[in-house]
């Protein structure tokens, strides 16, 4: 859609004439949404009962707490299953994968990267390949390998990664180093050895504007979260409908519908491109 930036008298800009995506906003909205996702089942006729969703991304960025928010939300209450923190060490150190909605699908979650400890390559497709079993705990010292215990020897397609969604914190686009985009361009390299469809959360959101902060809903009328999302989706080589703004519970002790919906957009879109890799497995 075209968008119209405007800016202030001290050159910042504000908010755009006209929203730059289209989206609903009510309850009802969000309801079809949920729905949508709680009868969703995977592509059977490969005998895939549950679609996977890989979460890669740096150390802070929020895939721990994106999985968070999309359990919370089926949940109808906030929750706190995975382990999160602000660290200046990966939180999580065990591959894990949450199963959501009677295990049709799940948000596998690894070891976020930092600058001088990136996500080995030969570790990443095991996990894509689905050699790596839950609750592997991850060792830097001692890498994953075709003799580790546990190592699944011939995994079925439902035990592999079918869209990988790369986690980015929306508040430090402009401040992202070398070293870091360079390891995201490794891993996405890594990840189309496998042909895998990709998605961007962008989450933070609230921290890139104070329009949204006060207000998710004014997310797409933005212009510093467009902005945002044009950058990473250049960073990334990704179309920018593949690059969905998100902000996961962190502050709130109760739901709310707004970033529910773009929550629930995001995880659409995964499992619609999951679903599109499974078919084409044969």
């Amino acid at each position: 859609m075209l968008h119209l930036k405007v800016f202030t008298n001290n050159g910042q800009q504000s908010a755009v004439e006209k929203p730059w995506r289209d989206q609903k906003w009510n309850e009802e909205h969000m309801g079809v949404m949920r729905q949508s996702l709680e009868t969703y089942k995977p592509n059977r006729s490969q005998n895939v009962r549950t679609a996977n969703i890989l979460l890669l991304g740096q150390i802070g960025a929020g895939k721990s707490s994106f999985f968070n928010t999309v359990n919370s939300i089926f949940r109808g209450k906030i929750t706190s299953q995975a382990c999160i923190g602000s660290f200046g060490h990966s939180v999580t150190l065990k591959y894990r994968q949450y199963r959501i909605i009677y295990r049709r699908f799940s948000l596998c979650d690894t070891r976020g990267f930092e600058e001088d400890a990136a996500v080995d390559a030969q570790e990443l497709l095991f996990i894509l390949d689905g050699n790596v079993p839950d609750r592997y705990q991850f060792n830097p010292m001692v890498p994953f390998t075709y003799h580790t215990p546990g190592y699944i020897k011939n995994p079925a397609l439902e035990n592999k990664i079918h869209c990988v969604a790369f986690v980015i914190d929306g508040s430090t686009v402009d401040e992202m180093s070398d070293k870091i985009l360079k390891q995201l361009k490794d891993l996405q390299i890594t990840v189309n050895q496998r042909g895998l469809p990709q998605i961007v959360l962008l989450t933070k959101v609230d921290k890139i504007c104070p329009d949204v902060n006060a207000d998710v809903t004014k997310t797409f009328t933005s212009s510093a979260v467009c902005s945002a999302v044009e950058k990473v989706a250049n960073i990334m080589g990704l179309p920018r409908a593949r690059v969905f703004p998100v902000k996961n519970y962190e502050n709130e002790t109760g739901l709310v519908v707004g970033i529910n919906i773009l929550v629930l957009e995001a995880m659409k879109r995964c499992l619609d491109l999951a679903d599109d890799f499974i078919e084409e497995q044969v």
